[in-house]
Formats: C-alpha cells, sequence, structure tokens
C-alpha cells in the first residue's frame, strides 16, 4: 500500500477511536476539526441529531479578512476565532474538542487555543 493511502488510512483508525470516546450533546456539543493541505475546517456538531450547528473555514475566514491569510497557522487561529464567535452568538459556550485523528500539534493546535481566547471552554 502507498505510503500516503496508509497514513490516511490510520488517522482514519485514529478518528474512529478518538469518536468513541468523544460525543457531542445538545448541552455540549463536539467541536470537530478538519485538516486538508490547503484548508482547515471546524464544526460545532450535535450527536444525537446529527445537526451542524455552527461552520467555519479558511475559505470563509479568508473572505472576511478580504484577503487570502497566508501562514496556515494564522489561518487556523482565524478559523478558530470565527467558529468561536458564530458558536457564542447560537448560545453555545461549553464543547467537546475532536482533533479528527490529527495530532494535537500545529494548525489544530493554533485553532484550538483561539477559540478558547475567544471564549469557547473545552
Amino acid at each position: 500500500m502507498p505510503k500516503d493511502r496508509n497514513a490516511k488510512y490510520l488517522r482514519k483508525v485514529r478518528h474512529i477511536r478518538l469518536r468513541n470516546k468523544v460525543t457531542g450533546t445538545p448541552d455540549r456539543p463536539r467541536l470537530s476539526v478538519f485538516r486538508s493541505l490547503h484548508h482547515i475546517y471546524a464544526q460545532v456538531i450535535d450527536d444525537t441529531t446529527g445537526h451542524t450547528l455552527v461552520a467555519a473555514s479558511s475559505v470563509d475566514a479568508s473572505k472576511e479578512a478580504g484577503s487570502p491569510i497566508t501562514p496556515k497557522l494564522d489561518a487556523s487561529a482565524a478559523v478558530g476565532k470565527l467558529v468561536a464567535a458564530r458558536a457564542i452568538a447560537e448560545g453555545i459556550t461549553q464543547v467537546v474538542f475532536d482533533r479528527g485523528g490529527c495530532k494535537y500539534h500545529g494548525r489544530v493546535k493554533a485553532l484550538a487555543e483561539a477559540s478558547r481566547e475567544a471564549g469557547l471552554n473545552f
């Protein structure tokens, strides 16, 4: 199996293992992060109904900024602030963090810390 397919498979396995422990409730929805090569996406999900309550991405953040946010860490921090602002506007302050099978490092960590600074508790 090629290395990139194996890496994708292993990330999926880690995400499934993580999802067995982390679930979102109406009181504490799940903040799910997906990291692609170019963009980062975050959603606040209520797993009991299966609905996405709030979503943000680096594409949304660059549209609000008016120009592309070039360093990926800065784009991740902008997404964290944006998803936190949207969640607080919906009345959500407590979430459970789902790192999506990725390490809590780099862009995922930047998103999490920015959302904490913006007012989300997890």
